[in-house]
């Protein structure tokens, strides 16, 4: 079985990336387990004075989940170009400590929706580097940037639309595919 933790970049509870997240749940493939991680909504901002002998709690659970994890899945809206702040501090807390941080070597992909028409690519882009920076191993080849969001799912959920599916299939098994490879490293 392979563990995938899912961090969603948006923190509103009926936003469409949520609702990817949803969909790769419901059709993860066989052998892939996917858990979302809601509590980097409860980190605080990344400081090196408050990350010491004793960390915050919710960074030390969030650690340990990045651990506990075969690969992570970063799922985003673009927020005035960008990442979001909650997972731009959520890629700090991981990437810490220097070294030996949870997140080192683990497998990545990033995918996301977005109501513009190149379906926030640009916050794609910055979440992969950041990540990458941080110390994963950054599925650079893997790319979904769904278009116009609120047109696409005003009246069905992402889980229904046949191509998300595909290619959120498609992501869980190059996670999965990588993942294997670095325990077979």
């Amino acid at each position: 079985m392979t563990n995938v933790v899912v961090l969603v970049g948006s923190l509103r509870a009926g936003s469409i990336n949520r609702q990817l997240a949803e969909a790769a749940i419901a059709h993860a493939p066989e052998g892939i387990d996917l858990s979302v991680y809601d509590g980097i909504v409860d980190l605080p901002f990344y400081n090196e004075d408050i990350d010491g002998d004793t960390p915050p709690e919710a960074a030390v659970a969030f650690r340990q989940a990045i651990a506990d994890a075969d690969g992570i899945l970063l799922i985003t809206p673009e927020y005035n170009g960008t990442i979001p702040a909650v997972l731009k501090n959520a890629l700090d807390w991981a990437s810490r400590p220097f070294g030996s941080s949870p997140i080192s070597g683990k497998p990545l992909a990033v995918i996301g929706s977005a109501f513009g028409q190149y379906g926030g690519v640009w916050a794609h882009d910055d979440a992969r580097k950041a990540a990458g920076i941080a110390g994963a191993a950054v599925l650079e080849d893997v790319k979904v940037a769904i278009p116009q969001s609120v047109v696409r799912f005003a009246e069905t959920h992402p889980r229904e639309d046949a191509e998300v599916t595909e290619q959120l299939q498609q992501t869980l098994d190059a996670i999965a595919a990588a993942a294997a490879e670095r325990v077979a490293a």
